[in-house]
This record gives C-alpha cells, structure tokens and sequence, in this order.
C-alpha cells in the first residue's frame, strides 16, 4: 500500500508528465507548420477513409453488435438486452468506479454464458441472450460486482471504460468526479482470469495478448480527468502484484467453502437426521433391494461407499457379499460412529488374522472428503468395481453431493464398474391452489383468515418450498424436465435449462356430465420432483427404481414447489375467449404454458439456483409472456 508522501510524489509525476506532453505537443505544431508540403495534401475521399480507420470501436456487453460510440450502445443494450446502464447509474447512485464495476462483471458473466442478473448459467450465448431480463433486485447484484477486481478490464482495450462517463459530461456538463490520488493504489487489484480464446468469437478485433510491461503508458490525467484517469488506471491493471493477491483471493474462496462444507458436514453429525433417512423406507428399501437382489454384482466386488453415514449401505454391501468395502465419511464424529457399527456386527476390517473358524471383516471406513483423499495410498486409482451412493438432495442437486460422486467414479471406479444408482431424472408438473396455504386460511374455524395466505403465497413466489403435495392438486400431465446418466455424465451438466409445454389435464365425460362449458383450472405453479433408477444395466437380477413423485408413498425428500406470482388460467383449445382478454386470465384461459426452467449450482456452495419464465398460449395462438422469476434453495 502506498503511503500519503508516494501518492503525491506519484501525482506530482503525472503533471509533470503531462507538462512535457503538452510541450511536444507544441513543438510538434511548429515544426509541422514549418516543413508542411504538399506531400501532406490528401484528398477529401483520403481524409475520410483516415478518420474512419482511427475510430474507436464500442462492443456490445452481451452480442456481436458494434456502435461508435457509447449512446448508441447503451440505448441497444437497453432495448434488447433489458440492460439499462444510465437508468441504474442514475437510480442507485453509481460512482465513477462502480460504474466500471458493473461494466468488467457483466462482460465477465457474459463470457462464461452467465446471466449477471441472475446467475444462471445458460448452455450458448444465444440461449443467454433469450433469457437476458429485467434486473429483479439490484441491490443483491451490487455485493457481487462492487468488488475491487472488476476494476480490471475484462476486454482488453476496452474503448467502454475509457469513455462511458464522457457521455454524461457531455450531457450534464459536468464530469463523474474522480480524485487522482485514489488512482495510483490501483495496482493492487487482481486480474480476473478470463478464457480469451473462448470470447474471441464476440471480440474478434479488440482480443490480444497482453504485453510484457502490463499495458500502455499514459501521458496524462489532469485536462481530460475521467478518460484520462481510466486510461491511467487501466495501465496499472497488469503488474507484478497480481500473483500474490491472486493466492490471496484464492485463499479466502477456500476459507469461506470451508466453512460452508465445515457447518455442512456438521449438520449431518445429528442422529436425528440419520434416523429420518433410516426410516425413510421407500429410501432404504430401495438400496437394500439394489444391493441384496443382484448376487451376481456384489459378491466378491469391492465397493465404494461415498458419504457412508452410519454406515447403513457398506452394512448391506457386506452383507451382500463384498471382498471389501470401502466407506468414505466426511464427518469426523460420524466416521466414528460407522466404524464403531461395522466392530459391532463384525464387519470391520481390522487388518490383523483372527482365530481359527472366525474370518476378518471387510469394512473399512475412511474419515475425509473424496476432494482430499486424491494422494490416498491404500486405495488404488480404478480399483473399485461398485460405487455406491446416497447423494441425492432436495429437487436432486441441493448440496451438490453429485459432483463429489462423479469425482469419484473418475478416480476409483474400474473401466465398465457399476455405479448404484446409475440414473436420476427430474420431472415436472403444474399445481392448482390445493397446493398453496391459501385453503387452509381461507376458513379458520368459520373465520376468513386469507390475507395471511396471499402474504404466503408472495413469500413462496420468491423462495421454494420443500413439501408433500396432494397428487389431486397437480393440475397438469407429467413432464419430464432432465435426465442424467451416471456413467456418463460430467459435473458441469448438473446447470441445465430445460423447455416444457404443460397442457391442463383432459376432463373426463364423468367430470364433466353437464357438457356445457369446459371447466377453467387455475394453474398456482410448478412442482419438482425425481426418481433415481438402478438399472437392469448393472442390476440384471431385479432392478429398481427411487421415486419421490406426489403419485407414490412420501418420501423424507418431498417435493420442490416452485409458486408462480399470479396463478395462469388453463382450459382446453375448445373454450370461447374473449379477443382482447389477456392470455392466462379467466376471459382467455391458456391451452398451454410453455416453461423454461433453468437450475445452476449457485454461487454460494451447495446452493442451487432456479429461474422460470413462462410463456401462455391462447386459443387464438396469441402469447402472453410473464416476468422472470427467480428462486434461490439454499
């Protein structure tokens, strides 16, 4: 950190540099007015062609597009990519430097095919442009980009940050103060380390390699304070520092998941939550039956149990007969606790003969994380035959335990070795108001109690809900929204955006005896839910299938309800509606709601994020759609 004196011996530099700038300028005039000739003479065609070639270019955030200059380019943003940068300066009050802030993040999120507003993590860049929305709340956005290595350039030489502020000069007469001194401590931020082969494709022009001394020098910052003071900022970017900090930031990162997977593996230190998915027996039964009813995969195989717990699915792995069996526990008190449980029913391995007539068990429990046990001696790369798991979370990914077990399969897992289970699919559906509170308030004990529930309802539009519902309450046929294999897989398939079409179900003759009108039904939101399945692919003798659907016995997993802001009107194509109605409502009921859901591991670990847009079908074929909505399971 510089001290006061160095700042101003580093201001004091900067005016002396721009002194002797101005200077050269001037000689430079005067020589030129006295050698000027008429080989300096250009046509007007010339003169134009010059000018053209020196303009600077301004890149879109989030397209291809090109403007001169940055007023165009914002308004383009705006219009089409809900991204209005001088009406969030102007509301939320932002500085010079989080206005280059927010410029560095969204290029950053942009070029990973990142919604900035949103977080979710889209499969191309057209599929990001699509889904680009409103922003819903900023100040959430702001402790993500109103850190201090977004001042970094994310595009090199990018002509944005040296001139967005000139606009508003230009227009208020005034310039976005900046102070000088702040300037020359800028060398001590990070660089963002950024794919520029990757976003070469979007900035074909401007994406080069960095030059050996950091950037280009600037001669001034006093006359043209904000360009020049950017320009100036810009060149400190690049410098010997930038390692150190970037192992400092990388600490801190690791720090915080630390903490996270520290309280998360803690949590699970509980008996009590261990006795729920115990007796949890669609859950239990499942695996038991995996694992006991295929003699032919079990018997003499090594097994790998991932996040053992007590030890319940290593028990039945021995039981099932294992030559060995390894069980991996994060959890320090619970790592204890299933070695104690495998001593106790004589299954563990304790790595010593016995008596004669008493053979050595075949459990062996390791206490750590799969991520931390890569230099683990005593198990061999690709030295197990099964990989066993109970990984699953709420809406299948909450906890982010999949990746874990992939890691696993990568490391250990033989060529052509099992994985229990080697399927997961999601589904989804559409819900009627039976799936909300609003019922239940709606008469208490003879009283209306409903203004309650509307606030509910609010509430669950913004966060899921992990609960049972009623299947009388799904209002739509099943859909199905991702499937996932196992064997196959990679880590970073577990973000997905997926597009369904939900129809109201068809009515019955018997539903609908009077033959009159077809029934409305008011679709409140969607519900999720999954099934894992242990296929015949490995379980040739009885294979198996883990379902938490509304349709089947509860489960400790419930089902994820997602409730819509306003609920959408449905009914069949054959009902009459009303030509101006909006689409959705009980004047133009839907005939389908097509909805694009998005899931993405969230920036905080273990956390997933889920984002819906929904857009309404009427009979007519007219669309209707509805704002983006947002909900974080953490």
């Amino acid at each position: 950190m510089a001290t006061h004196l160095e700042e101003e011996e580093n201001l004091n530099d900067l005016k002396m540099k721009q002194k002797l700038h101005d200077t050269e300028d001037d000689d430079g005039e005067e020589e030129e007015e006295e050698d000027q000739n008429w080989d300096d003479w250009k046509t007007d065609g010339e003169e134009e062609e010059e000018l053209e070639g020196s303009k600077e270019q301004f890149f879109c955030l989030f397209c291809d597009s090109v403007y001169s200059s940055c007023s165009p380019l914002f308004e383009h943003c705006a219009s089409a990519h809900h991204f209005d940068f001088n009406a969030m300066k102007k509301t939320h009050n932002l500085d010079f430097y989080k206005c280059l802030k927010l410029i560095n993040y969204v290029r950053s999120q942009v070029a990973e095919n990142r919604c900035w507003s949103c977080g979710m993590i889209c499969q191309s860049k057209r599929d990001l442009q699509n889904h680009l929305h409103e922003v819903v709340n900023f100040e959430s956005i702001m402790l993500q980009f109103d850190d201090n290595r977004y001042l970094k350039p994310i595009l090199p030489d990018d002509a944005l940050l040296y001139s967005f502020a000139e606009d508003e000069e230009d227009e208020n007469g005034d310039d976005m103060s900046i102070d000088p001194k702040e300037l020359v401590n800028l060398n001590q931020f990070e660089q963002i380390s950024i794919d520029y082969e990757s976003c070469s494709d979007r900035y074909p022009c401007q994406l080069t390699t960095p030059c050996e001394n950091g950037g280009k020098e600037v001669a001034s910052a006093s006359d043209r304070g904000i360009k020049a003071g950017a320009e100036y900022a810009v060149s400190f970017f690049r410098n010997e520092e930038d390692e150190q900090f970037n192992e400092s930031s990388e600490k801190i990162v690791a720090n915080q998941i630390r903490n996270i997977n520290k309280n998360y593996f803690g949590a699970y230190s509980s008996f009590g939550i261990h006795r729920e998915m115990i007796s949890d027996k669609v859950r239990t039964d499942a695996y038991q039956q995996a694992i006991l009813e295929n003699p032919s995969l079990l018997r003499g195989a090594i097994v790998m149990d991932v996040g053992c717990g007590t030890g319940i699915l290593s028990l039945f792995a021995a039981q099932g007969g294992a030559s060995r069996v390894i069980a991996v526990e994060a959890s320090e008190k619970m790592a204890a606790v299933a070695t104690q449980i495998a001593k106790d029913n004589g299954f563990l391995r304790s790595g010593f003969p016995r008596s004669s007539g008493q053979r050595d068990g075949v459990i062996e429990v390791v206490q750590g994380m799969v991520e931390d046990l890569d230099n683990a001696t005593h198990i061999q790369p690709h030295s197990v035959d099964v990989l066993l798991s109970e990984w699953m979370g709420y809406c299948l990914l909450y906890e982010s335990m999949l990746s874990t077990v992939l890691l696993a399969r990568d490391r250990w897992l033989k060529p052509g070795g099992a994985i229990l289970p080697d399927t997961a699919t999601m589904f989804v559906a559409g819900f009627g108001k039976g799936g909300t509170s609003i019922p239940f308030w709606e008469n208490v004990y003879g009283f209306n109690m409903s203004c309650i529930g509307l606030e509910e309802v609010e509430n669950a539009a913004r966060n899921p809900i992990v609960d049972v519902i009623d299947s009388c309450d799904i209002v739509t046929p099943t859909q199905v929204l991702q499937t996932f294999d196992l064997v196959t897989m990679r880590s970073d398939q577990m973000d997905f955006t997926a597009i369904v079409e939900l129809e109201p179900k068809l009515i019955t003759p018997m539903d609908n005896f009077t033959g009159s009108k077809p029934e409305i039904t008011w679709c409140h939101g969607l519900v999720l839910w999954f099934e894992t399945g242990f296929t015949e692919r490995f379980c040739s003798e009885l294979p198996t299938n883990l379902s938490t659907s509304p349709y089947n016995p509860k489960t400790h997993w419930s089902q994820t309800i997602l409730t819509f802001r306003e609920p959408i009107a449905m009914a069949s194509a054959k009902v009459t509606s009303e030509k101006l109605a909006a689409v959705g409502t009980n004047a133009c009921p839907a005939v389908s709601v097509q909805s694009r859901i998005s899931v993405a591991r969230a920036a905080q670990h273990r956390s997933i994020d889920i984002s819906v847009e929904l857009t309404g079908i009427g009979p007519d074929g007219r669309k209707r759609n509805w704002p983006v909505q947002l909900f974080a399971l953490n």
